[in-house]
C-alpha cells in the first residue's frame, strides 16, 4: 500500500511537471513562429509533435533505453520522428497550408528540424526528472540498507554482551560470591538500557556516560581482589549526541582479556575527555601476560562490529587506533560529537 501511493504521488508530481513544461515550450514554439501569434493551428502541430516525444520518452525510454537495447531505440525512434513528420508533412500541412508548404524535399528536411527542438526539449525533461528520480530511490534504497545493516550490527551486541556477562553471573554463583546479587541489579540495569533506550540512532552523551559508568562497575565485580580499575573523566560539554553502545565494547574488552591472562595485578585504565567544541577522546588501557591467547585481541567480533558502527556513522569523524605493546593493549578514540 506504501509503495503504491508513493508511485501514485510521484506520477502526479510528474503529470503536473510534464503540463507546466509543455505549456511553457508551446508558448515558446508559437511565439517563435514567423507570425508571433498562439493559434489552433499551430496548437495541432504542437500536439503531434508532443505525441512524439511521448511516446519515445514514456514508451521507447524504459522499454528499451533503460534496458539497453540501443539499437532497438534508435530504430523505433527514427520510426516515431517518421510518424510525425508524416503526419505534419503528409496530413496537417496539406490542410492548414496547402498552397506554402510541403511541396519539395527542401520543405521536408525543414520539418524534421522543425520537429527535433520540440521532441529533444521535452524528450530531455523525461529523460532528466527519470535520472533524478532514479537518484533519489538509489538514495533511499542506500539508507535502508545502512539503517538495516545498523540495526543488525546492534543485535549482535546484545548478545555477545549478555553471554560474556552470563559466564561472569555463572562463575559468582559457583564461588557464591556476596557480590552476585549486585552483579545482577547492575546486569538488569544495562539490559534494560540496551532494549528500551538504544533504539535510536543516537542517544544524549550524559546517558551513555551515565551506563559507562554503570558497565564499568559491573566488570570492576569479576576482577575483585584481583587488580584495578581506574575511570578519570573531562566533561566540558553534555549537550551532544552519541551512537550508543560504543564504549561498552573497549571496556567489556579490556576486562575480557585482562581477568582471563592473569590471576592478580590486573591493571585497567580508562579515561574520556569531551571538549566544548564536541571532540570526544576515549583511551582505554588494559595490562595482561604475553602466555595468554593475545593475538585476536583486535579481531573479536565486539570490536570488528564497533568498527562497522562508527564507520558508518562517523564516516570522516573519527579516528580509531589500537595497538599492542610492553604487554599493554590500547584503544585511543577521537571522535566529532553531534
Amino acid at each position: 500500500m506504501m509503495n503504491t501511493k508513493t508511485d501514485y504521488i510521484q506520477k502526479t508530481k510528474e503529470f503536473f511537471f510534464q503540463i507546466t513544461l509543455g505549456s511553457l515550450v508551446f508558448i515558446l514554439y508559437s511565439y517563435g513562429r514567423h507570425d508571433r501569434n498562439i493559434t489552433f493551428q499551430e496548437f495541432i502541430f504542437f500536439t503531434n509533435q508532443s505525441l512524439g516525444a511521448f511516446v519515445i520518452g514514456f514508451f521507447l525510454l524504459p522499454n528499451f533505453f533503460y534496458q539497453n537495447k540501443y539499437w532497438h531505440f534508435t530504430i523505433y525512434s527514427a520510426v516515431v520522428l517518421s510518424v510525425v513528420v508524416f503526419i505534419e508533412e503528409g496530413i496537417l500541412e496539406r490542410i492548414y497550408f496547402p498552397t506554402t508548404r510541403g511541396r519539395n524535399l527542401a520543405a521536408q528536411i525543414y520539418d524534421l528540424l522543425d520537429v527535433l527542438p520540440t521532441i529533444l526539449i521535452l524528450l530531455g525533461a523525461k529523460f532528466a526528472w527519470d535520472a533524478i528520480t532514479e537518484r533519489k530511490r538509489a538514495n533511499q534504497l542506500e539508507l535502508l540498507a545502512k539503517e538495516s545493516e545498523l540495526q543488525f550490527l546492534k543485535t549482535q551486541i546484545n548478545p555477545h554482551f549478555l553471554f560474556n556477562n552470563l559466564n561472569n553471573l555463572y562463575a559468582l554463583a559457583i564461588e557464591e560470591s556476596p557480590q552476585t546479587p549486585d552483579f545482577i541489579l547492575e546486569l538488569s540495569a544495562m539490559l534494560r538500557y540496551m532494549l528500551y533506550e538504544c533504539k535510536a540512532q543516537y542517544v544524549a552523551l550524559p546517558k551513555e556516560i551515565e551506563q559507562l559508568e554503570n558497565f564499568i562497575r559491573l566488570n570492576e565485580l569479576q576482577i575483585e581482589g584481583r587488580g584495578k580499575a581506574t575511570y578519570t573523566q573531562t566533561i566540558n560539554a553534555t549537550h551532544f549526541n552519541i551512537a550508543p553502545l560504543i564504549f561498552m565494547v573497549f571496556v567489556e574488552n579490556a576486562f575480557k582479556h585482562s581477568a582471563s591472562s592473569q590471576t592478580k595485578n590486573i591493571k585497567i585504565d580508562i579515561d574520556l575527555k569531551v571538549s566544548e567544541n564536541g571532540t570526544l577522546e576515549f583511551i582505554c588501557n588494559n595490562n595482561y601476560l604475553s602466555q595468554s591467547n593475545t593475538q585476536n585481541l583486535s579481531k573479536g567480533i565486539g570490536l570488528e562490529n564497533v568498527k562497522k558502527r562508527l564507520e558508518m556513522l562517523y564516516p570522516n569523524a573519527h579516528s580509531l587506533q589500537i595497538n599492542s605493546k610492553n604487554h599493554i593493549f590500547q584503544v585511543h578514540l577521537k571522535m566529532m560529537l553531534t
